[in-house]
């Protein structure tokens, strides 16, 4: 089933956004990881345990990702 967005606000997609969210996140034993996912983890994993790793709080993430820095 496709859900027509096209004509929706903006804020009517986050709506929708949120509800799938919700109820996928009800049960989030039933949602497979992709197999690249374990991946990723574990490369984060080990650039935290060399001292690799950079954080930034979320305001500064939100700023970078809207600067296209990302």
């Amino acid at each position: 089933m496709l859900i027509a967005t096209e004509n929706l606000s903006r804020s009517e997609k986050l709506r929708i956004i949120e509800q799938l969210w919700d109820e996928l996140s009800r049960d989030p034993g039933s949602v497979e990881s992709p197999a690249w996912h374990a991946d990723a983890l574990r490369e984060a994993e080990t650039r935290v345990a060399n001292g690799e790793a950079k954080f930034l709080d979320w305001e500064q993430a939100k700023a970078r990702l809207r600067q296209g820095d990302a």
